[in-house]
């Protein structure tokens, strides 16, 4: 089932094109990048969503919602973390979320809210004594408030130390599998790798690719490197005779291999061990999202 859906979603600034038929669907359940450069359009798509402004042409749903025509029904049905959020100094951690629980007509408990997010221990202290870390997480516990349909995070991760970045990962995936969809708009690529189920790349205010990260390397052929550490010299080993081998290197007891098929890296390390050396360590290195995202929004390869 649709969770999120635009169609032909277009916005105009006089004489600026911020999105530009902008069509997008996003299921039920799923955790969803949402990536661009700066000016691209994210920030549009997202206010659109929230009934901040509204489209020159076109429509979005969220939560079987349009946000123009029912934009309360909408706020009810989401959690937003949202880039600019703001907390009140003065209140409480504990009192920040009990506001959030009024404002959805929520009974949750709010001491179990501030222990998913980890401030189990500084919930009676006022947000304004919070880190920069312990705020963005106060925000993300605001968000979870009414176990939204669909939970909007727009850089939902600064400021927040390695093991606050892990558990918030945690939280997603937990709230995913509970089938809340999380629509995850951030420029930290390395965190759309490790907790996305596919990816939606926007620039100029078009999508340009939609697809789970595997996808984009096959669809734009990136080279995967199979490097393997070796107690010899091969013999008679015909590598390059592999349909998807482009290159193949061997210096001090190390082969290098090139691959444009990543599903052959077994068939080449069966190979090479059946030519009389041993294989003592595997190092892979595939095309990033790095590689992947500079390549669609530049037309070249990221460094």
């Amino acid at each position: 089932m649709t969770a999120i859906e635009t169609s032909n979603l277009t916005k105009q600034y006089s004489e600026e094109t911020a999105l530009d038929d902008f069509t997008l669907r996003v299921e039920r359940g799923e955790v969803f990048g949402f990536l661009g450069p700066n000016g691209a359009g994210k920030s549009t798509t997202i206010d659109i969503f929230l009934d901040f402004i509204r489209p020159t042409d076109g429509h979005a749903v969220l939560a079987d919602c349009d946000p123009q025509q029912s934009p309360q029904k909408v706020k009810q049905n989401i959690g937003v973390v949202p880039d600019d959020y703001s907390l009140y100094d003065s209140l409480t951690g504990i009192e920040h979320i009990e506001l959030a629980k009024d404002l959805h007509g929520s009974d949750e408990d709010t001491d179990t809210l501030l222990s998913r997010v980890g401030l189990a221990d500084a919930g009676d202290q006022p947000a304004g004594s919070y880190s920069k870390g312990m705020a963005q997480r106060l925000a993300f516990g605001m968000a979870l408030v009414g176990d939204p349909d669909v939970l909007i995070l727009d850089e939902p991760s600064g400021g927040i130390d390695p093991n606050g970045v892990q558990d918030m990962r945690e939280i997603i995936r937990s709230e995913a599998e509970s089938g809340t969809t999380i629509f995850f708009s951030t420029h930290i690529l390395e965190q759309v790798e490790a907790v996305c189920d596919r990816v939606a790349i926007i620039n100029d205010g078009q999508l340009v690719a939609v697809d789970t990260i595997s996808g984009l390397r096959d669809a734009f052929n990136k080279q995967s490197v199979l490097t393997l550490s070796i107690d010899g010299t091969p013999i008679e080993l015909n590598l390059t005779d592999l349909d998807g081998v482009t290159d193949v290197e061997y210096t001090d007891e190390t082969l290098t291999v090139q691959l444009s098929d990543p599903q052959l890296k077994s068939t080449v390390i069966t190979q090479v061990e059946a030519s009389g050396v041993s294989v003592s360590n595997i190092e892979i290195e595939e095309a990033s999202l790095a590689d992947l995202f500079s390549r669609l929004t530049t037309g070249g390869d990221s460094k």
